[in-house]
This record gives C-alpha cells, structure tokens and sequence, in this order.
C-alpha cells in the first residue's frame, strides 16, 4: 500500500508513541509498504509548534530529515492539490487536513489518519 500519513499519525509513529493505534503500528512496520508524507505536514508541525500546541513539541526540519533518512517519501504541495479542494465538500475545517486529503487523492495515495472527520471523507481513507 502507498500509504500518507496524516500529521498525528506521522508524529505518533516517529516518536513510537503509545498513542498510535495497533493497525498504524502494523501498517508503518510493514516493509511491504510504501510510506509518504506531506510538506503540509511540516509545515502544520512548524506552525503548530510556534504556537506552543503541546501535541506538537518536535522540530519540524530534524522530523523531516528522519522520515526523509527513514525511506519515507515526501508529497510537495501543488497547484492541482490546492485546484482540488474545491472538490471537498466542507466535512472538515482544518485546512492542513483538507489539503492531506487532496494529496491523497491526486497522487493515488491511501491517507492514514485517527481522525473521524477525516475519514468521513470516504473512499480513498483508511482510519485506524
């Protein structure tokens, strides 16, 4: 599977958190599996820990460069992603989420995530 991960998914399992669910262990485990990441993911982690968001205390250049060391592979954010949003019907206000689920389904990509209102998104998400 050529799995993205969206951004708690990505940091619970980089720092081999507790939190991530039982079948993310799994699926990130599995050399069978292709994994990616976004540059919105960087880019939210970097925000958010600017803003002093306790879930997300990481510095963003030294997560990319592990996940980059890793074999994780990195989606840039482009101008058909962002095209794509108007797609998205408004089941979701965060729009670091919204762009995740764009990525996903431009580039043929499974996005990974715990959160329900992005699963509510439907095909092309798997929660875990």
């Amino acid at each position: 599977m050529k799995a993205l991960l969206d951004t708690h998914v990505l940091l619970w399992a980089a720092a081999g958190d507790p939190r991530l669910p039982e079948p993310a262990r799994r699926l990130v485990a599995d050399p069978l599996n292709e994994l990616w990441f976004s540059a919105a993911s960087i880019w939210e982690v970097q925000i958010k820990s600017g803003l002093g968001r306790a879930d997300f205390v990481v510095d963003a250049r030294r997560l990319r460069r592990a996940l980059l060391a890793g074999g994780a592979h990195e989606v840039a954010i482009t101008g058909e992603h962002a095209a794509d949003l108007v797609h998205l019907p408004p089941l979701h206000k965060d729009p670091f989420d919204r762009l995740l689920v764009a990525q996903a389904r431009c580039e043929g990509l499974v996005l990974v995530t715990h959160d329900d209102a992005v699963a509510a998104y439907g095909p092309g998400i798997l929660r875990v």
